[in-house]
């Protein structure tokens, strides 16, 4: 049996004799013995042959032939093949940081490009070129309005993806700033107030009330923002995840944090700029440089290191392949999708709870557990639970008329009744 260990025991003697240790627990000697985890409980090592036969034999037991219709941030969506093809290319998969921009234009151009786009989508004046995630946006939307009006207590929709609060609570807490969570609030102390629409239940909502001088803060679906109205906020967040990017067990997605362009010197992440260089050619570079990584560590408007560039890039190249009309197509059919899905479970019996919502909606089966079990069974993943009785359900342009009558047919054995 060939052995296709990429280290071998001679291999080690030679690499430890090199550095003068006789064993490869004496180079760990320096940590303390009580930081060290006394038995990891891992198998022995396996040969590569070995081991991609363990993985083969445990990924066989996945299955990924489900009809999906799960929401609440992330969805499935179509992603045209060359968006993989071309964003695969060595001179953007890289962990290269475009800091030096002569070396950089395209990188740049492309981080630009996004920059625009989402300025375009949100009707905001400027935008990063990207954080994290929209659970970092909000976190760091906040943080930014703090800095802005100097007032450190801020009021969060309850109706927000419970994810994202989570981060927010966690961001707020470090930054000593108070977190008032309710359906809304008359304080005249906050630094803002951030409202997601559509709310985790879906549901297309309207701008608070804007009291004194807080700032409003917008959680948006970038893709319900192709068939409706912008929010006219101070600054607009949100997540790109249904711009090409595939689901990948919940991530890398990126997000964006656009504001009205008097809060531009506020906002956290990288930001390209647009110029003319001496020759008077086009030029682009980083610009608002104001992250720790450019001054003084107390003073930078974010400990954010890098943004998702690769990610942010794939959203440009989907929004550059398919083009204003065929965006406003896709996000129709899966108005359309979820809308007549909606019905027909109406239709069944089941309640809906929504008044006005996009592509997902929340509806009454009576025992969420046992709903989605049996849909499971079926080879339905039917929506997420949000309580005991209520599931979120979201439709794409992927579910077409078959899978919806699948999913009716499914469900229709299951009345509140017999639940």
């Amino acid at each position: 049996m060939y052995n296709f260990e990429a280290l071998n025991e001679q291999d080690r003697k030679e690499m430890l004799n090199s550095i003068k240790a006789n064993s490869i627990e004496e180079i760990f000697s320096s940590i303390p013995k009580e930081a060290k985890m006394a038995n990891l409980g891992l198998d022995e090592g396996h040969d590569e042959i070995e081991a991609q036969k363990e993985i083969k034999k445990l990924a066989n037991l996945n299955k990924t032939n489900y009809l999906n219709f799960l929401g609440q941030g992330s969805r499935k969506r179509y992603i045209p093949a060359c968006i993989k093809d071309v964003a695969s290319r060595f001179e953007f998969l890289s962990c290269y940081t475009p800091y030096q921009a002569e070396i950089s234009q395209g990188t740049l151009e492309a981080m630009y490009e996004f920059q625009s786009m989402m300025c375009t989508l949100v009707n905001q004046d400027v935008s990063n070129a990207s954080v994290y995630d929209a659970a970092t946006a909000c976190a760091e939307a906040i943080l930014m309005a703090a800095r802005l009006t100097k007032k450190y207590k801020v009021f969060v929709d309850e109706n927000i993806n419970p994810n994202y609060l989570e981060v927010i609570k966690t961001y707020l807490w470090a930054g000593n700033i108070e977190l008032i969570t309710g359906k809304d609030c008359d304080c005249d102390d906050l630094c803002a107030k951030l409202y997601q629409t559509p709310n985790k239940y879906g549901e297309l909502v309207d701008m608070p009330k804007k009291n004194s001088k807080e700032l409003i803060i917008a959680c948006v679906d970038l893709m319900s923002m192709v068939l409706f109205e912008p929010p006219k906020t101070d600054i607009t967040v949100g997540d790109v995840q249904s711009l090409g990017i595939n689901l990948n067990f919940g991530g890398a997605y990126a997000g964006f944090i656009a504001c009205k362009d008097a809060y531009k010197r506020q906002l956290s992440g990288r930001i390209c700029g647009k110029t003319i260089d001496k020759n008077g050619k086009t030029a682009y570079c980083l610009t608002l440089q104001a992250r720790e990584q450019h001054i003084r560590r107390e003073k930078a408007t974010s400990n954010i290191c890098s943004n998702q560039a690769l990610i942010a890039f794939c959203a440009n190249l989907y929004l550059r392949k398919t083009g204003k009309t065929n965006l406003i197509k896709i996000a129709q059919s899966s108005y359309n999708n979820a809308h007549k899905l909606a019905k027909k479970l109406q239709e069944l019996g089941f309640e809906l709870k929504n008044k006005e919502f996009f592509d997902e909606f929340t509806i009454n089966v009576g025992n969420s557990e046992k709903f989605l079990a049996h849909m499971k069974e079926q080879g339905i993943l039917a929506g997420i639970k949000l309580d005991e009785n209520n599931i979120l359900v979201s439709a794409t342009e992927l579910n077409d008329d078959i899978e919806i009558n699948e999913y009716v047919s499914k469900a229709k054995n299951l009345s509140l009744i017999r639940i």
